[in-house]
């Protein structure tokens, strides 16, 4: 039996993209394919705002994040943690031998500006790495006002994890000026996971050749060389792109200005459900997701009998995550949702909850 997904991804994928992936294989050296990879990354550049090239990598994001501080950290890294994913990234900077310092944030508190600044002020570092929207706590953090600061170190390579944020708010990395901003397809775009898509600023380019022990997989300079043929260094999953244009074709038949109203709706949708049942939210205000939203338990809810007694009806539910596990509940709001999926799930959850509760 399938459970439909209410998990913060991979999300539950759309018939339409399924069908997408079903069309007759190619080549990945074939013109079939440069023409696809053609129009991918064209969309992805009017969706980013971007004028540098944005790149295609079969992996998941955490590849790319790891091979973000590989080409461009020559001196030493600042990782900006709030939460589980951007904690992982400090610990995966320190695996690959690369000098780093953790700046941390309480879970459910976002990164801040007064954070970023302080901490390069220091002169200590060369990049930075933050996650724009934890998906351990449901917060996003203010990434606007960070780029502001970030306009003051013009020699600390700006690298932002936007995976669970990316189609759902805007994201103009021109502006921003971001020097690799990362997604994976699992969560906003609606996608089976596998790809993983990163923007990356000339000076970043420029930087990593300079940038030795860098790996071959995640070189930037071997993206840059294959994308300029429309093609990736190493084979593509053309399948998961060939989805990835037909959900761009989606997003822009929708209107982005649609879209990010969309997810900004279903937040403020869960958000006021959550509280209605007795819970209360785990981020702190002005910090709220648009893509997931992490509740706290009322401690009177078993979570764990709550999800097996959804999963016998044929639904995938969270019960948090790390060491907020079963202390949190985080629903999903994003890619193809609607308020009917919602609506869905909520007389579910409302009948369901007497049985969890002690």
């Amino acid at each position: 039996m399938h459970k439909k997904l209410y998990i913060p991804g991979p999300v539950e994928i759309s018939r339409d993209v399924f069908e997408a992936m079903m069309q007759p294989m190619v080549g990945h050296r074939m013109k079939e394919y440069a023409t696809l990879h053609h129009e991918v990354t064209d969309g992805l550049k009017k969706l980013l705002n971007c004028n540098d090239p944005v790149f295609l990598s079969t992996s998941s994001a955490f590849g790319v994040m790891e091979g973000a501080v590989r080409n461009l950290v020559q001196k030493r890294c600042a990782n900006f943690t709030n939460g589980a994913f951007s904690g992982k990234w400090h610990d995966v900077t320190l695996r690959c031998g690369i000098e780093a310092d953790r700046f941390s944030a309480e879970w459910g508190e976002p990164i801040t500006p007064e954070m970023v600044d302080v901490a390069l002020a220091t002169g200590k570092y060369d990049a930075m790495t933050m996650v724009h929207n934890e998906t351990s706590t449901g917060v996003m953090s203010p990434l606007a006002e960070i780029a502001e600061v970030m306009r003051r170190y013009p020699d600390v390579s700006f690298i932002v994890d936007t995976v669970s944020s990316m189609t759902a708010v805007p994201l103009d990395v021109t502006a921003l000026g971001t020097d690799v901003c990362l997604a994976g397809v699992q969560k906003a775009f609606g996608l089976p996971p596998g790809l993983a898509i990163f923007s990356a600023s000339r000076r970043a380019l420029d930087k990593a050749r300079r940038t030795p022990g860098r790996g071959y997989y995640f070189d930037f300079e071997e993206f840059e060389k294959n994308d300029l043929k429309d093609n990736t260094p190493s084979t593509p999953c053309i399948s998961l792109i060939y989805a990835m244009a037909h959900q761009l074709r989606k997003m822009f038949d929708e209107g982005l200005d649609k879209r990010y109203a969309r997810h900004s709706q279903l937040a403020e949708k869960t958000q006021q459900w959550i509280l209605d049942q007795g819970f209360s939210l785990f981020a702190a205000e002005g910090c709220r997701s648009h893509t997931l939203t992490c509740g706290r338990n009322d401690e009177r809810t078993d979570l764990e009998s709550l999800k097996k007694l959804a999963a016998e009806r044929g639904y995938a539910l969270d019960n948090g995550y790390g060491k907020i596990k079963n202390s949190t509940f985080r629903i999903p709001h994003m890619a193809d949702f609607t308020a009917a999926d919602l609506d869905e799930l909520f007389a579910l959850l409302e009948e369901l909850l007497p049985a969890a509760r002690s």
